[in-house]
């Protein structure tokens, strides 16, 4: 059995400790908002906070993840620097299959976190590790500029 906070709620698991996390997100607690792209670690649309550290759930076994705190896109859209993230993604046009924005806008999050107010090169540095395959990387880091501008005092 494995225990953790999940989006701010106590989740349990039986899985297989080697169970990816991604897995055991998306079929045993069915939160779907957490996206398998390639599987391996390397687009980023898996991502999620543990312990506030942008991850790919899809290379995280779920052993991993005793006593954690995770958030998902799911949990983390309801809070005030979702809602400010989520409305610029939108404003700003950045937001086109969708399939990136969960990783994305973690990967933003956790930026902004710690750099309420970061220049483009930083923004790209910070979501280098998520791939966009609808080639909206200009329209994403305008929106994270936004964001941070519109959410001042937030972060």
């Amino acid at each position: 059995m494995i225990e953790f906070t999940l989006n701010g709620h106590i989740a349990v698991s039986r899985c297989h400790p080697f169970a990816r996390l991604i897995d055991v997100l998306r079929d045993e607690l069915g939160d779907t908002g957490v996206k398998e792209g390639c599987g391996e670690g390397e687009c980023g649309a898996c991502s999620v906070l543990l312990d506030g550290m942008l991850v790919n759930s899809c290379i995280i076994p779920a052993a991993r993840v005793e006593g954690c705190e995770i958030i998902t896109i799911s949990g983390y859209r309801n809070t005030a620097r979702g809602k400010v993230l989520l409305l610029a993604f939108e404003r700003e046009g950045a937001v086109q299959c969708g399939f990136c924005t969960p990783g994305m806008v973690l990967a933003a999050e956790q930026l902004l976190s710690r750099n309420p107010n970061p220049d483009e090169r930083e923004i790209r540095t910070a979501i280098a590790g998520n791939l966009c395959r609808c080639t909206g990387y200009d329209l994403i880091v305008k929106a994270i500029t936004a964001a941070a501008r519109d959410g001042a005092g937030l972060w």
